[in-house]
């Protein structure tokens, strides 16, 4: 298992995006987000969920197996196919008791996290939404702190739109997980967040995946303004990405085909609230929601636990639409 552990010789970043229609924007508002598996309705998520987590703790051979060995997967005893790349990143934020933790000034656990992150496949890259619990989304949030412990790490980028890398690419989907928390929040623990790129800016906006959720996001659109920040205002906690709410009445000349004009934001998102981001991996992202109260005596509180975002390449699109 030291193997598992040791530090990787290199980070890098080898994110690709799928071109897809002009009304990719339309088809992803309609289309059920790929982190569902087909055919399944939301209850049997937790189901799921719950087998991803007994792979993670009973597969004991997927343990002493890593991607080194060049097998991808190991179907287990029981039948149930194993991805040893997934269950790598699940042992790493959850290792077994018996495991003896290395010295951690002997490696950057943020520059591992990236590299097997970065050996994950596009397309199964989703499969984290559900193989993370929210303890091990909390613990990734951490780990992610690392990334600033190292110049060339801290460069790395989980968003070619958000890097500026492809000036082509103008509009990213993201398939989202909330750890939970107070009211309202707390209730919805499923989400979709899209990034855009207009008028010289970054924007983006938060949609429900239920149905409820879906027709209370489209008469009342969470829109947002990226911004760089360095530092999560009210933990004075390094990060990379600001998500600015504001009141909600973004000033752009269009918007992406499919997404409805701007309105004022409902509370609490016109409080102030911003969500702080690091990036996790290629197409991979944490944060953690703040609000931060637009009275001065207000003391921030978190709106909700942290987030996990998984970009999904089957609909981002380069077209601009």
């Amino acid at each position: 298992m030291a193997a598992i552990l040791s530090p990787p010789s290199s980070s890098t970043c080898n994110c690709q995006f799928v071109s897809s229609p002009s009304s990719v924007s339309r088809q992803f508002i309609n289309c059920q987000p790929q982190f569902f598996p087909k055919g399944l309705r939301l209850p049997l998520f937790k189901k799921h969920k719950f087998e991803a987590a007994i792979k993670a703790v009973n597969g004991a051979r997927a343990f002493k197996t890593t991607s080194w060995d060049e097998k991808p997967s190991e179907i287990l005893p029981d039948g149930k196919k194993v991805y040893l790349d997934e269950q790598d990143i699940v042992t790493f934020l959850d290792p077994p008791k018996e495991l003896i933790p290395l010295d951690p000034s002997s490696y950057n656990p943020a520059s591992y996290l990236w590299k097997k992150i970065s050996e994950i496949p596009d397309e199964r890259r989703h499969r984290l939404l559900y193989l993370l619990d929210p303890r091990l989304i909390s613990a990734a949030w951490e780990v992610a702190g690392g990334r600033y412990n190292d110049a060339k790490l801290a460069k790395l980028n989980s968003s070619n739109l958000v890097a500026g890398e492809n000036d082509a690419l103008t509009l990213e989907f993201w398939n989202c997980r909330n750890t939970g928390g107070p009211l309202p929040m707390g209730l919805v623990k499923y989400l979709q967040k899209a990034l855009f790129r207009k008028d010289g800016g970054i924007y983006g906006r938060l949609m429900g995946v239920s149905l409820l959720a879906r027709m209370a996001t489209s008469s009342s659109p969470l829109y947002f303004t990226v911004k760089e920040a360095h530092e999560v205002m009210p933990t004075e906690q390094p990060c990379d990405l600001a998500y600015e709410f504001g009141d909600g009445l973004l000033d752009l000349h269009d918007y992406p085909e499919g997404f409805p004009m701007p309105a004022k934001h409902p509370w609490p998102f016109n409080d102030q609230v911003v969500i702080y981001v690091r990036h996790l991996g290629p197409g991979v992202m944490v944060g953690q929601a703040w609000q931060e109260g637009i009275a001065l005596e207000q003391v921030p509180k978190k709106l909700c636990g942290e987030i996990l975002m998984v970009k999904d390449y089957s609909v981002s699109s380069g077209n601009g639409s």
